[in-house]
This record gives structure tokens, sequence and C-alpha cells, in this order.
């Protein structure tokens, strides 16, 4: 369980570009809830991640994980514990090393808490190569060759793998099919939901598609000016159209969203 309590953060205080993106919010993410997270460009969504991975410490308030506070513990070791993956797919693997080489690193940091000169066994090489083979990519026949040959799409899914691999308490999804094609982004999204859904992870997955946000996870949340707005689930959540979330948005936040990209989607 992840539970976010009157968080605060500002950028460059007490100067004119002082900025604060994240304002008092509070969030509780329960085991097995995928929530997906919808905003306007500056809302708080990546200042949100970077928050609970450890990019940088919050001003106030606290983060507590399994009931471990975290707050102030240092990105590395938050790692452990949390996957996460970004828009980008070159960001989340190692492109000169192997695809098994990938795997071994994402492994052993997780797995032996960063024992990163142990060493992988058959046995692992073996999961490894089981674990690939449910991707339907082919990968598990190209285990030696170097990441950089893959295509995005493919990185991506790796690294979906390599972030789940040991079961994180806690999944950061931060549009990480968003720079894919519809037809790769589609399969990545599957394999997405099929692992969060068969390792019962907490996921939280920003996404500027609304129908996607409204068809995705069993919980919605928007985000507006570093607070959440909206905090839709369960039934209530199923019946909702994007006309809906739009006037709910707009009576909440006391503005209409005016985000195209969001739109347009």
């Amino acid at each position: 369980m992840l539970k976010v309590i009157e968080i605060k953060k500002t950028f460059n205080p007490g100067t004119v570009n002082e900025k604060v993106a994240i304002d008092g919010l509070s969030l509780t993410l329960n085991k097995g809830e995928f929530a997906s997270i919808i905003g306007s460009n500056g809302a708080g969504k990546s200042t949100l991640f970077n928050a609970i991975a450890g990019s940088f410490y919050v001003d106030k308030g606290y983060i507590d994980l399994d009931g471990e506070e975290i707050t102030y513990e240092e990105e590395y070791k938050r790692s452990y514990s949390i996957g996460r993956m970004f828009q980008d797919p070159l960001k989340g693997t190692a492109p000169h090393m192997t695809i098994e080489e990938n795997l071994a690193l994402a492994y052993l940091r997780a797995y032996k808490k960063g024992a990163y000169f142990a060493r992988v066994t058959k046995k692992d090489k073996s999961l490894f190569r089981e674990k690939l083979a449910q991707l339907n990519m082919g990968l598990e026949d190209r285990m030696k060759q170097p990441v950089g040959l893959l295509s995005g799409g493919q990185r991506q899914a790796l690294t979906l793998l390599m972030a789940t691999l040991v079961t994180p308490k806690l999944l950061l999804l931060d549009e990480h099919t968003a720079a894919l094609d519809p037809a790769t982004a589609e399969k990545v999204m599957d394999l997405t939901k099929r692992i969060v859904s068969e390792n019962k992870i907490a996921c939280l997955m920003i996404t500027h598609n609304m129908q996607s946000a409204l068809d995705l996870g069993n919980r919605l949340l928007m985000m507006d000016s570093g607070k959440i707005v909206l905090d839709i689930k369960g039934e209530e959540k199923k019946n909702l159209t994007i006309e809906d979330l739009l006037r709910r948005f707009r009576d909440q936040a006391g503005k209409s969203l005016d985000n195209d990209r969001i739109i347009l989607s």
C-alpha cells in the first residue's frame, strides 16, 4: 500500500520563478489497484512520480510504502521496491549490453538489493528466457543480442519486464506507450494489464488519452495545479464518458480543461 500524505513541493522558492508544483496532495493506493492519472501539462503528474520515486525530497508531508516511511530515503534504495517506466523507450535499458545482461542487472538490483557483483545462475537465465517468451516477441531467442538492435516497442516491452521481473511494491508508468505506434502501443498496454493483474501490483499510470484513462484500471485520478481534483473508482468509473469527465473536471476545478493533446486524444 502507498500512502502519500499532504506533500508539497515548490521549485525556485523565493524567486520570480517560484512554482508550487505539488500543493498539499494526499493519496492512498492499495495493493492491486491500477489508477490512471490525467491532467494538463504542469498539473503535477510527473512531479508526483518524482516525489514518490525519490528524485527529490518533498518540502512537507510524508510518503509511506507498505508501512515503511520512505520520505527521505535515497532514490536508489526506493528503486528496489518501486518499478518505473518513462515515455522514452531508450531510457529504461542499456543499449550496448545484451538482453540477458540487462535482465541480469534488473534482477540482481531488485532481488539481491543491488548486489551487482553477484552472479546469475543457470536457473536465473532459464527464468529470463521464460519471462521473455511470455512477451510473444521472439526475444527469448535473442538473449545474446545488444538491446540497441531492438525496436522501440521491443525495448519498452523489455523495460516493462525488467521493472517487474521481481514483483515491485509499486509500478509507476509515465506515458510509457506514448512514443510507440498504435499497434505496438496496444500490445505493450495489453502486456502491462496482464503483468499488473497477475502479480496484483499497485500501479499508477500517467496518460494523456482520456479514453484510455476511462478504460484502463479500476481508478481514475485527475490533477490540476498540483492537486488531485477528481478521484473516481469502481462502478462510478465504469459508467463515465469523456463528456462526463470534462464536465466534472470543470465543476471541480472551476475551469475547463484546455489541453489540446488530451482533448484530441
